[in-house]
């Protein structure tokens, strides 16, 4: 039996060096793409489909770090209405994050999109980013920012909304009170 191996056992490790080969070539044609192209593609569809829905919002680039910038469509910020009492003189008014859709580059050059949900400071946590999905810069196209300009109104109108009709939005009153707390307190307190 020879130690030797031969060009026919070599073949899965040709193969699978091919394609590590293919994925690094493209990590390099999808930066290229982003910087040459898509970037503004995205900025300009984004502005041009806002502006088309009377919808008010920010688009700006964001991205200290080369090649993991980031193309952001805001609605900005607001006071939410609610307010602490600092004393019978001040209000301290809470801050409402009103939602992000964000097209971020990842380390790969493909594009990842994601809505940011509207939040209250100091109210409950944040609730975490929706992934709508993550796409090569060929496939993105105006149809599909279009699509994920409407989700991303779709799902901040239902956070805006909220009611009990969706048993699994989670928001404000029983986020800052651990339920086991409220499971084991006074019951004559919280009636």
């Amino acid at each position: 039996m020879s130690d030797q191996v031969n060009d026919r056992e070599l073949f899965s490790l040709k193969k699978k060096v091919a394609s590590y080969k293919e994925v690094v070539s493209n990590t390099r044609t999808y930066r290229g793409a982003w910087d040459t192209t898509l970037k503004g593609k995205i900025e300009d569809s984004l502005k041009r489909f806002a502006k088309g829905a009377g919808l008010q919002a920010k688009i700006e680039e964001v991205g200290d770090v080369e090649n993991l910038s980031a193309v952001v469509l805001s609605l900005g910020q607001v006071k939410s209405g609610i307010y602490e009492e600092v004393n019978d003189a001040i209000k301290r008014h809470l801050i409402k994050h009103n939602g992000s859709l964000i097209y971020q580059q990842l380390f790969n050059g493909k594009v990842i999109v994601m809505i940011q949900y509207p939040f209250i400071e100091n109210i409950g946590q944040p609730r975490p980013p929706k992934t709508i999905g993550i796409y090569r810069p060929e496939e993105l196209k105006e149809p599909f920012l279009l699509r994920h300009l409407e989700e991303f109104i779709t799902e901040i109108t239902n956070w805006e909304d909220f009611d009990d009709d969706e048993p699994n939005q989670r928001i404000g009153f029983n986020l800052n009170f651990p339920q086991h707390e409220l499971a084991t307190g006074d019951e004559e307190t919280l009636k």
